[in-house]
């Protein structure tokens, strides 16, 4: 049995693989990225927080947007990656930090945004990362969520979760949306507007950015072909979300921006 901690298994996982993320085209380019950058465009002048930054896709599109914009991560690699790509497009207010999002080393109301896109379903505490990402925005500030979610019906979320965790033995959850509803609520947070994306994930590319062991591969197969008819359209079709926050008597809250872009995983062809 091994002995690693979960924070460091991610930190392997995407560390190694951090150039595969950086040039993933469903990372760099889809409807929920832009969404987001839109959003940004009536947050001028702020300090922002990207939870979980990965490739640095939301960094790079958001900081010529925003005075300026930390990139946090647990992987050193995956900060150095961004550091670098982001000198070599002229950003000169993006910064980076390492750590875990369950104990982020901010003061509180640091930041007037945090955004976080494809890595809740990585965290150890998603109670503790929101409550992290309520403490250090400002007080009617703003958290913008984007992640993978799951239908909430047994039958398919098992089967959901079952690839997920073959492909990326990192992964953790795929949350419901009723889940995400309870855990902003635990967490003090506000939900609001929610909205439809589709995304699409050619599934070579998607085991190849994860270098996926070919017995883990085949077993994912083997599910998509074996799988009752129930289960059998998260094959063609996925769900993510996005979350947006403002404040509650004064201080910070959330709301659903988007119940996102399917990932669609098809058997002939997230952070996934």
């Amino acid at each position: 049995m091994s002995e690693k901690t979960h924070e460091a298994l991610v930190g392997g996982q995407f560390g190694s693989r951090a150039e595969a993320y950086l040039n993933s085209a469903v990372h760099a380019q889809s409807p929920d990225l832009d969404a987001l950058v839109t959003l940004m465009k009536d947050w001028p002048e702020v300090r922002v927080l990207d939870l979980g930054c990965g490739g640095g896709h939301v960094t790079f599109n958001v900081a010529p947007l925003v005075r300026g914009i930390v990139a946090y991560d647990l992987a050193p690699e995956m900060l150095a990656l961004v550091a670098r790509a982001a000198k070599e497009r002229g950003l000169d207010n993006v910064t980076t930090q390492q750590g875990a999002v369950e104990s982020l080393p901010f003061e509180d109301g640091s930041f007037d945004v945090v955004l976080s896109r494809f890595s809740a379903h990585h965290w150890r505490d998603l109670d503790a990362g929101l409550r992290e990402a309520a403490r250090v925005v400002k007080a009617g500030g703003m958290v913008a969520v984007v992640d993978t979610v799951s239908s909430g019906i047994p039958l398919t979320d098992t089967y959901f979760q079952a690839i997920e965790l073959l492909r990326d033995c990192s992964h953790v959850r795929n949350y419901s949306r009723a889940e995400w509803e309870a855990a902003i609520a635990r967490a003090g947070l506000i939900p609001g507007s929610v909205s439809p994306f589709r995304l699409r994930l050619d599934f070579n590319s998607w085991v190849e950015r994860m270098n996926t062991p070919t017995l883990r591969v085949e077993a994912i197969r083997a599910l998509q072909t074996t799988v009752s008819a129930v289960a059998a359209p998260i094959n063609v079709t996925s769900v993510a979300v996005i979350l947006q926050c403002s404040g509650r008597f004064g201080g910070p809250a959330i709301r659903g921006l988007a119940d996102a872009g399917g990932d669609e995983i098809s058997p002939g062809a997230g952070r996934n």
